[in-house]
């Protein structure tokens, strides 16, 4: 009975895990990146920089401690001006990411490309 358990819980877990794979493979096509670059530890950081609006080198900033966290908001609130959302959608990107990065992918928001405004 335990056994049954454990494998519905990872059969869950890996539902879960694809379908935020897709997730983030979508936000990234949506932005003219490639998909395949979301899976890639480091330079998915550096593509949603990018993403963004924000400089690459940004990504040296994600490792020092604290300062990650808001070179992280930047970044955060840069990919929600880019697919035109607003300041409540950044918050949502950040507290519930779960629901709204699902929302930018499957959603009906462009990319917009040139400078934020």
């Amino acid at each position: 009975m335990e056994n049954t358990n454990i494998i519905i819980i990872l059969i869950i877990q890996l539902i879960i895990v694809i379908f935020f794979i897709v997730t983030m493979w979508k936000v990234f096509t949506k932005a003219g990146k490639p998909g395949w670059g979301s899976l890639i530890p480091i330079y998915n950081v550096y593509l949603l920089l990018k993403i963004a609006g924000k400089p690459g080198w940004w990504l040296i900033l994600m490792f020092i401690p604290l300062v990650n966290f808001i070179i992280a908001v930047l970044a955060i609130s840069g990919i929600s001006k880019k697919f035109g959302k607003g300041t409540g959608f950044t918050l949502g990107l950040i507290f519930l990411p779960f629901i709204f990065y699902p929302i930018l992918a499957f959603g009906d928001a462009k990319y917009r490309t040139g400078p934020l405004l």
